[in-house]
This record gives structure tokens, sequence and C-alpha cells, in this order.
């Protein structure tokens, strides 16, 4: 690929790290039944929760900000570990509805200690069942033994 003349080179990004999720959006409705807004308060962010109370199926959207937490810890490679909260990983939405991550807290910290500038997001729902797949992307490293 060639780049545009007059333009500065582009630094090279590279995958950090990749996670995926899957969960049943019955099993999110159940969590919200028996645990109620304790549950909502502990998993979404107050602006998340705003965004899903807004939509007509409003579980497959808390499903699908479920599976996008659970995929961007494990493209961190962190799981729950390291006093990470549910709501330190938020889904917002740009103009146009795209979702893009947020991060704050424990998992900002983490991510920024990795080396990431952008954690990718995409998330897909249907009645039963919904998905995410989060990239971490950042800068490459310089090959071993290059000048710095």
């Amino acid at each position: 690929m060639t780049e545009p003349q007059g333009s500065a080179p582009l630094p090279s990004l590279a995958v950090i790290g990749i996670g995926t999720d899957i969960i049943e959006c019955e099993r999110i409705d159940q969590m919200i039944e028996k645990h109620g807004q304790t549950f909502l308060t502990r998993v979404y962010t107050t602006d998340e929760i705003a965004y899903c109370k807004q939509r007509k199926a409003a579980n497959q959207h808390y499903a699908g900000r479920w599976a996008a937490k659970e995929a961007v810890l494990k493209a961190l490679g962190t799981g729950w570990a390291h006093g990470i909260q549910w709501t330190d990983v938020e889904v917002v939405n740009q103009v146009g509805g795209k979702p893009e991550i947020v991060l704050s807290g424990v998992a900002e910290k983490i991510s920024r200690d990795m080396g990431i500038a952008q954690m990718m997001i995409s998330i897909s729902h249907c009645k039963g069942y919904a998905t995410a797949y989060a990239t971490a992307v950042g800068e490459a490293p310089s090959p071993k033994g290059s000048a710095e």
C-alpha cells in the first residue's frame, strides 16, 4: 500500500488481543427479573441502562452489552480479575449507532499498560442470543535490535 504524497507515515498497528462472547438473551431477562435494579446498576452504567430501556427489545440490548463487556475482558486477557468492575467497560453508541468501548477504572489502567490505543467492538443480537467480538489494537512494537 502506498502513502499519499505529502503525508507522514502512519504508525503500524498491531492486534494486542481479541475476545468474543455469546449469551442467551433469556439469561439476562432472568437476572433482571430476579435481582432487578441491583443487577442493572452492578453491571451497566447509567447511560447504558437509559439506552437499553428506550429500546423495544431491551433484553437484547442488555445482552449485547453483557457480551461486549465479556469480549473486551477476554481481549485484555484479564477476565474479571485485578479488581475490574462491570461498569469499567461501557458501550456507547456514536451517531448512526456504531458501538464504541469506553474504559475506566482498573480496565483503563490495564489497557494503557498494555499499550492498547483502541478497543474495537462489534455486537449482534436477535431474539434468542447476543454476541460480541472485541479487538484491542495498539502501536506495533519496534523490531528487536532496531534503533529507537
